[in-house]
């Protein structure tokens, strides 16, 4: 399996984490609290944590292929919440570099 992470910074860390986690429990597993979440995303799981001002996304695939899709899928979420802190992607790193 492979795994990246997203940062985005954001004094509304929390708040995301907990809007993304709802969105996504209406079609898949889901659970979170104000600091931590896990999706059950298709391609694998996507583990959210809010810190003071971060929002952490892990995410976690089989191939590079589902990888980049497991990223999108976050990133266009979040896009939809984050929008008036003109959010476009998060800083992601692969957590084999």
């Amino acid at each position: 399996m492979l795994t990246d992470q997203g940062r985005f910074e954001t004094p509304n860390a929390s708040k995301y984490l907990q809007q993304l986690c709802m969105h996504f429990a209406h079609k898949v597993a889901v659970e979170f609290d104000a600091t931590h979440g896990t999706v059950a995303l298709g391609m694998g799981p996507a583990t959210l944590y809010a810190t003071d001002g971060v929002l952490t996304a892990e995410v976690t695939a089989p191939d590079a292929a589902d990888l980049a899709e497991a990223r999108r899928i976050i990133d266009s979420h979040l896009a939809r919440f984050a929008f008036r802190e003109e959010f476009e992607t998060m800083d992601w790193q692969s957590a084999a570099a």
